[in-house]
């Protein structure tokens, strides 16, 4: 009995410390956000703070309404796409989990096939801005992650055909129910744990996609949050380099740039962190379910 509960304690104090080790990036990260350049320049990074500042965090609210902009474009595209990328899995998914379905084998094999091989950035680009004329628009954000991902298909279709029993879709036709009422008022209920997992997935995706609005975007009034934030360390940096070697203390050669990329982390990270522990019990169950079998 002892020595179960010793290996219990063992356990227990491993993942402990694995936990602290996952929390000490962090939580020199927001250390950092809230220090002054000088004292990280001279000391480095520490996990208290030896001069305390928030001048990263002032630089970037500066401009206030355009951060406010870009957050509410931010969870506009997550949001929308989130949704919209999740049924649309989800109605090819279920399809491909049907044993009964005609051309299921090669509609899999394509859907496989996409997650092997893709078409280029060049012949992407020229699809979405001359077939699609999505270019400096919201759609520019969302489109391109909206077409789904073939692993997630994969994933939501093993689930589909392990964890729904055959009979009661049976059952529902037998009743005299439509594909689509069976998908709407069985499937779906049944399938949260999977369609939270995919749901946290495509969230984090398009809340941290700055590659769209790289290529498809110049409106800086589209820019999402990762657009803006990267822009402003691309100005940072451009300007500091255009102020070496002057003589003249510029205000551009003081602007805190190690802390502002650790405000600007901040800022991308914390409410993905906040949203987490509402997904995290499907999560865990989405990965999990149909691995073992009874």
């Amino acid at each position: 009995m002892k020595s179960n509960q010793m290996n219990q304690y063992a356990v227990n104090l491993f993942f402990l410390l694995l936990t602290c080790a996952s929390l000490f990036p962090f939580v020199l990260l927001v250390m950092a956000s809230i220090s002054d350049e000088k004292a990280i320049v001279q000391h480095g990074y520490s996990l208290w703070p030896s001069k305390f500042s928030l001048d990263a965090y002032t630089f970037l609210l500066n401009d206030s309404s355009s951060m406010i902009r870009a957050y509410g474009i931010t969870i506009f595209i997550t949001v929308i796409g989130t949704f919209g990328g999740l049924l649309i899995s989800s109605l090819l998914a279920y399809p491909l989990s049907r044993e009964d379905m005609p051309l299921r084998k090669i509609m899999s094999f394509l859907v496989f096939f996409t997650m092997l091989f893709n078409g280029g950035l060049v012949s992407t680009y020229l699809i979405y801005t001359e077939v699609f004329h999505i270019k400096n628009t919201i759609w520019a954000l969302i489109l391109p992650g909206l077409l789904t991902n073939g692993f997630y298909i994969m994933l939501m279709r093993t689930f589909f055909s392990t964890s729904i029993p055959t009979p009661i879709i049976e059952s529902a036709y037998m009743d005299g129910a439509t594909e689509f009422k069976i998908f709407y008022r069985i499937i779906l209920p049944l399938s949260l744990p999977i369609m939270a997992t995919i749901g946290l997935m495509l969230m984090i995706s398009y809340w941290n996609d700055w590659f769209n609005g790289l290529i498809f975007v110049t409106d800086s009034k589209l820019f999402s949050l990762q657009n803006m934030l990267n822009r402003m360390l691309t100005d940072i940096q451009f300007l500091q380099q255009t102020s070496l070697g002057s003589n003249q203390s510029t205000a551009t050669a003081k602007i805190p740039l190690a802390t502002v990329r650790m405000a600007m982390a901040v800022i991308g990270i914390v409410p993905i962190i906040c949203a987490y522990p509402f997904f995290q019990r499907y999560f865990v169950k989405g990965l999990t379910i149909g691995a073992v079998k009874g």
